[in-house]
């Protein structure tokens, strides 16, 4: 593989490479400190890497320039895709900048008039998998096991004495709660506030 191929996911990009680049930015977080008027900077690791390529397709003797955009196409989304899928990215250009493994993030083309050429702009997204480990809690144990309640509580729970709602059989009928506000007072006092 020669530096003008750039391969994804075990296919080779079609067209003409034209330019690829990599971003990475390191993670640097600014503390607030009482009294200083210069943050000090506290370095917490990196971003993910960005790489933007870019293609020119072409009609060629065995696939025409659309044709060429249909296999690109179908490394961003195939027909029924729900989700991105992670590709392997192999260029050596990439490779010296550590990555590998890349979700496919963006697709643009752009077709000028009176030319026969199809740009494609294209931006993939390192990836880099997290390990998530969960631990399984045990089968019929409630949450609340491991709360501590005192005694008189405990008893006082346990002893089926602590009441129950009003059964109403109207669920919409007025309560016993009733407003005694008056309207006009309260927005005769707001009135006075907003004057201040």
């Amino acid at each position: 593989m020669d530096e003008s191929t750039v391969k994804v996911g075990g296919v080779v990009l079609p067209g003409l490479f034209k330019s690829i680049e990599v971003k990475a930015d390191a993670q640097v977080e600014e503390q607030q400190v009482e009294g200083k008027t210069v943050k000090p900077k506290q370095a917490i690791g990196f971003e993910d890497a960005k790489i933007t390529l870019e293609l020119v397709l072409d009609d060629g003797p065995q696939q025409t320039k659309l044709e060429k955009l249909a296999v690109i196409q179908n490394l961003f989304k195939k027909p029924g895709q729900q989700k991105p899928v992670v590709h392997e990215f192999v260029h050596s250009h990439a490779a010296v900048r550590g990555v590998s493994k890349v979700i496919f993030k963006s697709l643009s083309t752009k077709e000028q008039s009176k030319k026969s050429e199809l740009t494609v702009s294209v931006e993939f997204w390192e990836y880099i998998p997290m390990k998530i480990t969960a631990k399984k809690s045990g089968k019929g144990k409630s949450a609340s096991g491991s709360v501590k309640l005192n005694a008189d509580y405990q008893q006082y729970l346990s002893s089926g004495s602590r009441g129950k709602a009003p059964k109403t059989s109207d669920k919409t009928a007025a309560t016993a709660a009733s407003d005694t506000a008056s309207t006009a007072q309260y927005k005769s006092k707001l009135a006075r506030l907003e004057a201040m």
